[in-house]
């Protein structure tokens, strides 16, 4: 038996409106190097100045996962040659971090948490990029120091679900501190993925292999099962140390496989040293004060929903797993949503229908301040269930009416009164007198025809409610 161990290097881009060294934008998909200066261009003579609005929001994840946020750190050239790397080296951190020992809780399917130690998290410059167009090969250098936040975890991850629950957790926290748009599809977040095994009871670690540049929790999943299965294999094939090198991996999604790009370098490869042209960061008072203002983050939300709104642990974490669904949720209950009532037509109602028209929450035609009056229309009994979900197809198609307009209009008032359902209900009893004489006899399940019956000949406008408190009355 072995025992997976797994380690994450999770590269977040900061939404900074500057690179991390100059003040060249930062902006996506402008024209091909357009975005650079002699600085990010590294001509000679240029001077970095380190971006503080990036130092801040470094410092705002530090709080948030209850790391060190160091006040003093250092800059390190790390060497190598790449066509998008026009300075042969990047600043990264290696000395002394921004932050250091940090920790994120992760939700396991068996409901319980498991603590996920952070190393620590640095600030470094981003490369251009590399494009290849049939035999040639071009470089974009608008994204070359564009700021990173490299998160470094601890080798704490046992299998591939732990590693997704990780990267969904990371992914939503830097969301909500609003440090990253997160976007994986554009690259603003994407990870390296470190992996090996070794028997059970075994204290040392086995081979590390690292796996680049992965952008896709289901592809991160599919990658570590690959790779988990190919050292398995070699393991027991006697072949371990001959097939399982140091090195780093490609992960090829139209295969399904890894393969091997290039032995893995060690720091004594990269000749880090301190960067000449840049001071220490020292961090102010005033930097520390910016960067503890902060939201309340998903792990707070799940308490406060269930403790003080009743909603099921696994709604709430369902909820706050995207920041936009959150607050599309209390905006709902700004506007008079009974809580757990909110959380079905959210999740099941809306969610449904947005996924079969190719929307998402960001989009969606029923904005939140709508779909919370409806809701609070069915808890005060102004519509059926029935109703309201008519009102929602409605409602899909024919963006930003008012609520109570389309209720009259579409003729959706639950009937309530008393008397009105009475002459219905007294209707359909004298129209079906055996089925009454049977129901008396003992036949309780007809009890429910009697209400499909009064609901049909009501068109469904009453109140279901009253119809079975009344229904009981008439025919006790």
């Amino acid at each position: 038996m072995f025992e997976t161990v797994i380690g994450l290097e999770v590269h977040v881009q900061l939404n900074t409106k500057t690179k991390l060294f100059c003040s060249c934008p930062t902006s996506f998909a402008q024209q091909q190097n357009s975005n650079t200066c002699p600085t990010c261009l590294a001509l000679p003579g240029a001077l970095p100045v380190v971006n503080k609005e990036a130092a801040v929001k470094a410092m705002r994840l530090g709080y948030a996962i209850n790391a060190n946020v160091n006040h003093t750190s250092y800059f390190d050239r790390k060497s190598y040659f790449y066509p998008d790397s026009p300075s042969a080296y990047q600043i990264t951190q290696l000395t002394k971090a921004i932050v250091q020992k940090g920790e994120l809780f992760i939700d396991l399917k068996d409901g319980t948490q498991k603590r996920i130690g952070m190393t620590q998290a640095h600030l470094e410059a981003d490369a251009g990029k590399n494009m290849h167009e049939g035999n040639y090969s071009k470089v974009d250098l608008n994204r070359a120091g564009t700021p990173l936040l490299e998160i470094v975890s601890d080798p704490d991850m046992r299998n591939s679900d732990e590693a997704v629950a990780f990267l969904k957790k990371l992914h939503a926290t830097v969301r909500y501190l609003d440090i990253s748009d997160a976007n994986m599809q554009e690259g603003s977040f994407r990870c390296d993925v470190n992996v090996s095994i070794r028997p059970k009871g075994q204290k040392e670690f086995g081979t590390r292999v690292e796996i680049k540049n992965i952008n896709s929790f289901r592809f991160v999943a599919a990658a570590i099962a690959y790779e988990v299965q190919r050292q398995t294999e070699a393991y027991e094939d006697g072949v371990y140390e001959k097939e399982v090198n140091q090195e780093t991996r490609l992960w090829n999604v139209d295969e399904g496989v890894t393969k091997s790009m290039r032995g893995k370098e060690e720091a004594a490869d990269y000749r880090y040293f301190p960067d000449p042209d840049l001071r220490p960061l020292i961090v102010t008072e005033e930097m520390v004060t910016e960067a503890k203002i902060m939201p309340e983050l998903p792990d707070a939300k799940v308490k406060r929903y269930v403790e003080e709104l009743g909603v099921k642990v696994s709604d709430a974490h369902v909820i706050t797993s995207d920041k936009e669904l959150a607050y599309y949720f209390e905006e709902m209950l700004n506007h008079g949503a009974v809580a757990k009532t909110a959380v079905t037509w959210l999740t099941s109602e809306l969610l449904g229908r947005l996924n079969k028209s190719g929307f998402n929450i960001e989009n969606s035609p029923v904005n939140a301040k709508t779909l919370g009056v409806l809701v609070a229309k069915i808890s005060d009994g102004t519509i059926s269930g029935k109703g309201a979900k008519e009102l929602l197809d409605y409602m899909m198609e024919n963006e930003n009416r008012d609520v109570l307009a389309i209720i009259d209009e579409l003729g959706l008032v639950q009937v309530s009164d008393d008397g009105a359902i009475l002459v219905i209900i007294d209707e359909i009893l004298a129209n079906n007198q055996d089925k009454v004489e049977q129901y008396k006899s003992g036949k309780d399940k007809l009890f429910g025809f009697f209400v499909g019956q009064t609901m049909k000949a009501s068109k469904g406008s009453a109140n279901p409610s009253k119809v079975n408190e009344l229904l009981k009355q008439r025919l006790s």
